[in-house]
């Protein structure tokens, strides 16, 4: 648990559930998905992509500053989220306020464009290196907000948002800076990326509908991503692109979404280097430190990480099963509906788990039966964790004036 409360004074995502939040909540409460077919490269695969209104005012940003106009899309997705993110929060403009902003894959478009180049060319263009560094988002959110904090990016593959969220607690309980923005942005849907997905075996290959369930817990449609269908014979990641930030404040703020009262996390050695353990010991030891001296049964929902494969939602749900005994909690996931966005998608989880608080509304995979949705929704757990088993655990609760 941590020695001061830290407030979560505003939530920015842009993903293929929109950019507001009352539209993202009207998305998740539609029993569909927001994943479609996409011509990536010479193949035909199921991706999450921004909707095209979104889209457009990405364009406008690009050529808004003649700056912006040679930047990854990664990057102007975090612009473009922490401006209405720092808006939301009504944070001046060049104050004193910390960034770190990760990915998993980072600038991947340009990185292949200017490899691409290079190999056909034999030479590398001028803005090759400065545009395609991990270092690029944070840096450049920093001069198109003025900030004067410090600015951080870092890259720990699918729990790089809660990473930030971490580091972002780090410095704030350190007293070192008393307002941190935090996130991850993603822009992954490339050949080369999809084609390491499916190199990986991991890649939805669902077409036209999906099997069966053996449980009849219940009859679907076209779902490309079984995200906690513990059934599924055959792995389903679908990877999308987003972006997702929050402001961090120290204390308990008026204007609280919610409140972080606890963090974990953990890494566990590897028996391979894509997998973790069949009960995950890095969940269990993350979710247990989140929880600190709290006992299990005070947690109302955990949304699980997730990502559609066999064996990441069933050792995730094992860890779970582990930490909370015969009281298992709601459990939950959004990557069937909006896909895996790497990066961002712990960023994507916590905003989720608010958006619950904040309406008092459970919202739940199709694939999995919960016990109980009836109780009042005041302390969510989320989970992360990415390739090599760097395990995030963030516990949430509803501001005490809610």
């Amino acid at each position: 648990m941590l020695k001061e409360p830290i407030s979560i004074t505003a939530l920015s995502s842009i993903s293929a559930l929109g950019e507001s939040p009352e539209e993202v909540w009207q998305s998740y409460n539609r029993n569909e998905h927001f994943l479609s077919e996409a011509l990536i490269g010479e193949q035909k695969v199921w991706v999450s992509q921004l909707p095209e209104s979104i889209k457009l005012k990405i364009e406008d940003l690009r050529q808004s500053d003649a700056k912006y106009k040679h930047l990854d899309d990664s990057v102007l997705f975090a612009i473009h989220a922490a401006r209405k993110a720092i808006e939301s929060a009504e944070w001046e403009k060049g104050c004193n306020f910390g960034i770190n902003i990760g990915s998993s894959r980072g600038a991947t478009s340009l990185f292949e464009k200017y490899h691409e180049e290079f190999l056909r060319d034999g030479k590398s263009a001028t803005l090759s290196s400065p545009t395609t560094t991990l270092g690029n988002i944070s840096s450049w959110v920093a001069h198109d907000l003025k900030s004067k904090g410090p600015e951080i990016s870092h890259s720990i593959t699918c729990s790089t948002a809660l990473h930030a969220v971490l580091n972002a607690v780090a410095w704030i309980q350190s007293g070192m800076t008393d307002q941190f923005l935090v996130g991850g942005s993603e822009a992954p849907l490339t050949s080369f990326t999809i084609a390491q997905m499916q190199a990986l075996k991991v890649y939805s290959k669902m077409s036209s509908r999906a099997p069966a369930n053996r449980t009849g817990r219940q009859s679907r449609e076209v779902f490309p991503c079984l995200a906690m269908d513990l059934d599924k014979n055959q792995n389903t990641m679908v990877l999308g692109e987003a972006a997702g930030l929050a402001c961090l404040e120290k204390g308990q703020k008026a204007n609280a979404l919610a409140v972080i009262e606890g963090i974990g996390y953990a890494t566990e050695p590897l028996e391979h280097s894509v997998s973790i353990s069949t009960d995950a010991q890095c969940f269990q030891d993350s979710m247990k430190m989140a929880l600190g001296d709290l006992d299990p049964s005070e947690v109302d929902a955990v949304v699980m990480h997730a990502p559609g494969t066999i064996k990441g939602d069933q050792t995730e749900f094992n860890a779970i099963q582990k930490v909370f005994g015969q009281t298992v909690p709601f459990l939950t996931t959004n990557k069937w509906k909006l896909g895996h966005t790497f990066g961002a998608s712990g960023l994507l989880s916590m905003e989720m788990a608010v958006l619950m608080m904040q309406n008092q509304a459970y919202i739940a995979s199709p694939f999995y039966n919960n016990k109980n949705q009836s109780k009042p929704i005041a302390k969510v757990l989320v989970n992360a964790v990415g390739f090599g088993g760097n395990a995030v655990s963030i516990l949430l609760k509803r501001p005490d004036d809610q």
